[in-house]
């Protein structure tokens, strides 16, 4: 599903390279449920802002389900990303001014699937989830717990074949955070989501079927 060559990130700073990522060769099959760790500034976040195509490699191949992501116009990795993945952020990035019901919604009239339709599936999500009792209530009005499976069912409702997780959990408590990994898990072992996860948590990261170990932005080791 996804193939990394050679990628590196850099940023120049007065004329200094600084490094983000560096040399990073990596596969995941379709199916992997994968956890990436490493301390603060080893390049877990621009990793995976790369896989989600929210940021260009400065060099090196990323090639997503047969594509070869730099050579596509933006409306064409835009298309890409729209169709194919989901990205659950820690800060949830939900509407504000949207309530639960249209938060979930948004992904689906950007593909510009029809209203009746769009009402099934929103429907299928909030009870998945059991926010049908929360779908008027607006972000504010919510727990941080109740926030982030909004985040995921948004994430979720286009059906993606990837889902990229920066720090889940890392707003919840831990019984919170167990229920987010458990539909996570659900998502990959049933529904055959392939999962990409960004930990700080060992815990965590077990759920995954491989761990991947960053510093300094390379890959130290994979377990």
């Amino acid at each position: 599903m996804i193939e990394l060559q050679h990628i590196s990130k850099w940023v120049t700073v007065g004329g200094v390279r600084t490094f983000l990522l560096k040399d990073i060769n990596l596969h995941i099959g379709e199916g992997e449920f994968i956890s990436v760790m490493g301390p603060s500034g080893s390049g877990k976040s621009t990793l995976l802002h790369v896989l989600g195509m929210l940021d260009e490699p400065s060099e090196g191949e990323y090639i997503f389900l047969n594509q070869a992501v730099q050579t596509l116009k933006e409306k064409q990795r835009a298309q890409l990303y729209k169709q194919h993945i989901g990205f659950v952020f820690q800060a949830y990035h939900l509407i504000d001014e949207l309530t639960v019901y249209e938060n979930i919604e948004t992904p689906l009239i950007y593909q510009n699937i029809k209203s009746s339709e769009r009402q099934a599936i929103v429907a299928d999500a909030l009870d998945r989830f059991h926010m049908v009792g929360k779908k008027d209530l607006f972000p504010t009005q919510l727990s941080g717990g109740q926030q982030q499976l909004v985040g995921i069912a948004r994430a979720l409702v286009a059906k993606p074949k990837l889902l990229l997780a920066d720090e889940p959990t890392g707003n919840l408590n831990s019984k919170q955070g167990e229920e987010i990994m458990g539909v996570f898990r659900e998502l990959n072992s049933q529904d055959g989501v392939t999962i990409v996860q960004v930990t700080h948590s060992e815990k965590n990261a077990a759920y995954g079927s491989r761990i991947i170990n960053l510093l300094d932005g390379r890959i130290e080791s994979v377990s």
